[in-house]
């Protein structure tokens, strides 16, 4: 088991909540009376402020994974990647290559949201990982580094997740 204490969890969740934030008025354009990807960034966002880890960033991960199912395209990845920024404050301390998805799923997912913006441009997606990989703080590489590197599958998000772990495992 890893040791992961509440300002490792705090530095991975406002990562997150920055690299969902950045798209997420792509489902907002689509979806805008809809607040539940927004929520889902507002509690990542107060949680990595200092906020709690309780029930209510829990309902706004499970709201926003809802509003994915509830649209298509560039916005369901936009919404997935609300829903992953309010995920990684629950990142386990498990010594398995699937939680690196709890610390990369919202920049991953935000990078494919912007790809299928422009037309399903690859170019798009990998300028978004890169601009994740700067937006990184060195805590979060550490954590990172604590963990086996991104799994296989998960179609393109997977590979943008695998781009972004290698990016900041160098």
């Amino acid at each position: 088991m890893l040791v992961l204490s509440t300002d490792d969890l705090r530095a991975v969740t406002g990562f997150a909540a920055g690299c969902a934030e950045a798209v997420l008025e792509i489902f907002e354009a689509d979806r805008p009376d809809d607040p539940r990807p927004r929520d889902a960034i507002d509690a990542a966002w107060e949680f990595a402020r200092t906020g709690a880890r309780g029930k209510a960033l829990r309902d706004t991960a499970w709201a926003a994974l809802n509003a994915a199912k509830a649209t298509d395209g560039a916005a369901r990845d936009a919404a997935r990647a609300a829903m992953a920024a309010a995920g990684a404050a629950y990142l386990h301390p498990l010594p398995q290559a699937t939680q690196v998805k709890h610390i990369l799923g919202a920049a991953a997912h935000a990078a494919r949201a912007a790809e299928l913006t422009a037309g399903d441009d690859p170019a798009v997606g990998a300028e978004h990982v890169a601009k994740a990989a700067r937006r990184a703080t060195p805590v979060v590489v550490d954590v990172l580094s604590r963990f086996p590197p991104a799994p296989d599958g998960g179609g393109r998000v997977g590979e943008l997740t695998r781009l972004l772990d290698a990016t900041l495992r160098r």
